[in-house]
């Protein structure tokens, strides 16, 4: 018969907490200071999602009977919360890197996937600052940032504000693109793409 002991055997490092992970935003090159931002970001990145696996259904009826087939991935949107400091540091360059793909006072906008695509990363950490889990978004890019809520009302707290980011694909460390462990893409003009072997 199980008991806490024995539970507590199974949970190994005190198990994986919400609370220890780093969000790493990089910035496509025309984004002034994208690197810096990107090293602050660390720390005002209050909260992310690893992310969910989905493999969609695809369903069709034999003799009246439902048959299921696996049928393809899809990945949802990953959105992180930033703390705003007095600087906007982060939402600037957000803001920027926006701007970049459709300007926000005219109809123009970057038009190379590669020009404005980039990859983030989000990684699980232990109670010691060690990755024990880690994803990549490969080709990101922001799709929606949040307002800022202002209120009369709201004391003793720091704004914040959510970012949506829409992206190609995600590979974790113990996911691979291929059965010998290599991982190969190809650049197109429509962003990057994994071959299969």
């Amino acid at each position: 018969m199980a008991n806490i002991s024995d539970f507590k055997a199974q949970m190994i490092g005190g198990g994986a907490r919400p609370n220890q992970f780093r969000v790493d935003l990089s910035f496509p090159n025309f984004v002034t200071a994208g690197t810096l931002v990107g090293l602050n970001a660390q720390f005002m990145c209050k909260a992310a999602q690893l992310p969910q696996s989905t493999v969609d259904n695809t369903q069709i009826f034999y003799r009246g009977r439902q048959v299921n087939f696996a049928g393809e991935r899809t990945f949802a949107p990953w959105v992180v919360t930033i703390y705003n400091d007095t600087t906007f540091a982060v939402r600037n360059a957000l803001e920027r890197w926006s701007d970049g793909i459709m300007n926000h006072s005219q109809t123009n906008g970057r038009t190379n996937p590669g020009d404005y695509q980039v990859d983030l990363n989000v990684t699980q950490l232990d109670r010691n600052g060690a990755a024990i889990k880690s994803y990549t978004f490969r080709d990101a890019y922001p799709t929606v940032i949040s307002p800022v809520q202002l209120d009369y009302d709201s004391n003793n707290v720091i704004e914040t504000f959510e970012v949506e980011w829409t992206y190609n694909y995600w590979t974790s460390n113990s996911t691979s693109n291929s059965d010998f462990g290599v991982n190969v893409s190809v650049d197109t003009p429509l962003g990057t793409f994994p071959l299969p072997f």
